[in-house]
């Protein structure tokens, strides 16, 4: 896991999207229009930055596909410090 997160927050342009995505989310779950809007990011970015969480298992979802809600995983949580170590880097 600690690799995914260098990879996702540390190794690519988009790793400072993703930090605020984990950050919105950490306040409560929230489906991809409001993390858009409280990002002020376009509903298609936060989308793709979603589909890379949720594939390196930082993000889960629950609900139907129509305003399904994105929550941290159990694993990321388990691995927050880390996270946090990361952002002090970049």
């Amino acid at each position: 896991m600690e690799q995914a997160l260098w990879y996702l927050f540390a190794g690519t342009r988009g790793g400072e999207n993703r930090a605020r995505i984990v950050r919105v989310l950490s306040e409560r779950p929230r489906n991809a229009n409001q993390i858009a809007e409280a990002m002020d990011v376009d509903y298609n970015t936060v989308r793709h930055h979603l589909e890379m969480l949720t594939e390196h298992d930082v993000v889960e979802t629950g609900g139907n596909d129509y305003g399904k809600l994105y929550f941290l995983t159990d694993r990321f949580e388990h691995h927050r410090e880390e996270f946090e170590e990361i952002l002090e880097h970049v």
